[in-house]
């Protein structure tokens, strides 16, 4: 595969990384990584910072392909990747109108009822809601950005005086915030490479939910994989993932977080088109579990996106 890639490539790779959302420091070690594995495996590659101003100026004149290693902000929802399209760059991950829907945890929740595919109840948070109407109806919530990952934003309500304030606070992040009803259960990850869902991870944290700290800071999260699951509610739990991915219109990579409630039913929560790429990370980890090493993971996303590039152009 490595030189299939590398006739393919008349330029080194393109890195980005870094950026400017809330996420930028996890973009950072994950784009260290990227530029890491690629290196093992000779392909040549330059990490660029789209913080920097000229970033698209210096991909324009030097590069023709690019692996976006951005986490939230103009990295995952559709802006960098319209930029690219439109100096005529290809690159890693989903397209311009996949990473605008799967970006916006609302608009996924409302395609994935029209479809009949399973997700939490929600509504959408104004400053004229009726904060008693909503906790009577559902007890506990839980209040989201619906523009942001790693669960920044995020947090828990059980009475009005506290989804207000939980309101308050993702609003620092998003002008759009929902709020989730709450599945108690477990939660689990599932990561798709090309159009195979790999194993499932389930999440297990002491933290009242999978928040910032549970995924970055704490020592005891643990993270199963394989999951104790029987072989038929993991099949479920593939499937179920790889439709919403497919009905979002993701392709090459990505991760779908999903819960299960205590009777057994799986809910989407969301798509992550461009989740961690750390040697820790989820979809590294789920990876490892199908046989596949860190650099395996990198080459791998980077050579299903040379073979769309290659079909485009056979199609063109």
């Amino acid at each position: 595969m490595v030189s299939e890639i590398n006739s393919c490539l008349k330029t080194p790779v393109a890195v980005l990384l870094g950026g400017q959302s809330a996420e930028r420091e996890i973009s950072l070690q994950s784009g260290k990584a990227v530029m890491a594995a690629l290196s093992a495996q000779n392909i040549s590659a330059v990490a660029i910072d789209t913080a920097d101003e000229q970033w698209l100026a210096k991909v324009a004149e030097n590069y023709q392909h690019v692996f976006i290693a951005l986490h939230g902000g103009e990295g995952e929802d559709g802006t960098v990747q319209g930029a690219l399209e439109n100096i005529g760059v290809t690159y890693t991950g989903s397209g311009v109108e996949a990473s605008a829907m799967a970006m916006n945890k609302m608009s996924c929740k409302y395609l994935w009822q029209g479809i009949d595919l399973p997700t939490p109840k929600f509504a959408e948070l104004t400053a004229d809601t009726n904060w008693p109407g909503v906790i009577d109806e559902w007890q506990k919530v839980i209040v989201k950005p619906a523009h942001e990952g790693s669960s920044i934003g995020m947090s828990i309500a059980t009475t009005a005086e506290e989804l207000k304030n939980a309101f308050a606070q993702a609003c620092q992040f998003d002008q759009a915030v929902l709020a989730e009803q709450w599945v108690s259960g477990r939660e689990f990850t599932v990561a798709i490479l090309g159009d195979q869902p790999l194993p499932a991870i389930e999440l297990v944290t002491d933290h009242s939910f999978y928040d910032y700290d549970a995924k970055y800071l704490a020592d005891d999260t643990q993270y199963l994989c394989p999951c104790d699951l029987t072989l038929e509610k993991q099949q479920e739990l593939q499937q179920l993932a790889l439709q919403a991915f497919k009905s979002v219109g993701c392709q090459g990579w990505g991760r779908v977080d999903v819960m299960q409630d205590q009777q057994g039913n799986f809910y989407l929560l969301e798509v992550n088109t461009v989740p961690g790429m750390t040697d820790h990370s989820l979809v590294p980890m789920a990876a490892k579990a199908a046989g596949k090493n860190f650099a395996d993971l990198v080459t791998e996303i980077l050579w299903l996106s040379l073979r769309k590039k290659a079909n485009e152009s056979v199609e063109g």
